[in-house]
């Protein structure tokens, strides 16, 4: 007897793959798994019914619906769990991509105490990974302190650690931060926090902070109440939240969509600036109010 193929594909919409058929015309599930890692079974659709059918497995031997394989496109079963943890692994690894080396950037200290000098500075930020350069910024007349200095590191795991905590030095609390200036003037301000679009009910703020816990430090995540199928995640590091910003992810077996949670204050002035009888006050007003969810989502 010839060997014969049958049509298998992971998806209905991928291009199919032909996959060879024992002299009995059955097939073995070990072939099927040899092309697609995980598989536990075939399906199809049916020609009269359109709903999809499963194929028969008996003891790893796979039959052929009506002793017939036919032209139909057989579609894999896996496993759910293993599915949902291939999908989820799978979503990671583009993230990581997509993010690729980080570099890392100066770095502003604001709250300096006056009598700190860039060898206190240095002594004080090598203690979390190697500096390539400090400086206190000193007015040019008196070469007293401003009370602000520059630090870069070496390392950008180094650097996200340093901005994700406050730093007493001499005695002061500090932090460490971006600096505005590293935008161009028409750039809009990165946010270090995310829209999280398609959320359900069942998905709680700690699975939320569990799951994105994995690209980067999380500082809080907010779901409104009453539920509005969305929600609100924080990280420390703004480079982090720019790198989900465009993602499908799984979460809890659901995909859910990530991107930009916008500013309000990139635009309330713009808007009130154009309002009959504007209203400085009134602009406040909504100022209060930090983020919008994008438009697409209202």
């Amino acid at each position: 007897m010839s060997e014969m193929y049958i049509r298998v594909a992971e998806d209905e919409n991928e291009e199919p793959m032909e996959i060879p058929s024992e002299d009995d015309g059955t097939v073995l599930l070990s072939t099927v798994a040899a092309q697609f890692p995980g598989a536990c079974g075939l399906r199809y659709r049916s020609p009269v019914s359109q709903c999809m059918r499963g194929v028969r497995l008996v003891e790893g031997i796979l039959h052929a619906p009506e002793n017939d394989w036919g032209n139909l496109v057989y579609v894999v079963n896996y496993p759910k769990d293993n599915k949902r943890k291939m999908e989820e692994i799978d979503a990671a690894s583009a993230v990581k991509i997509k993010r690729g080396v980080q570099k890392t950037s100066d770095l502003i200290v604001l709250g300096l105490p006056w009598k700190t000098s860039e060898q206190d500075l240095k002594d004080y930020f090598s203690t979390f990974g190697e500096v390539i350069m400090v400086q206190v910024k000193r007015d040019a007349k008196t070469g007293n302190s401003k009370g602000f200095g520059f630090v870069r590191f070496t390392d950008y795991e180094t650097q996200v650690k340093v901005m994700s905590q406050r730093h007493m030095i001499d005695g002061r609390w500090c932090d460490c931060k971006l600096p505005n200036s590293k935008q161009g003037p028409d750039e809009p301000m990165r946010s270090r926090k995310v829209f999280v679009g398609r959320c359900t009910e069942d998905m709680t703020a700690d699975d939320l902070r569990q799951f994105f816990m994995q690209y980067g430090e999380v500082t809080d995540v907010f779901i409104p109440k009453p539920f509005r199928a969305f929600a609100f995640v924080t990280f420390a590091d703004d480079q982090v939240a720019q790198s989900l910003c465009g993602e499908d992810l799984i979460i809890k077996g659901v995909s859910v969509h990530i991107s930009n949670a916008e500013p309000k204050h990139n635009n309330i002035h713009h808007l009130f600036s154009n309002f009959p009888g504007r209203s400085p006050a009134l602009a406040a007003l909504f100022q209060r109010s930090q983020y919008q969810c994008p438009s697409s989502h209202v």
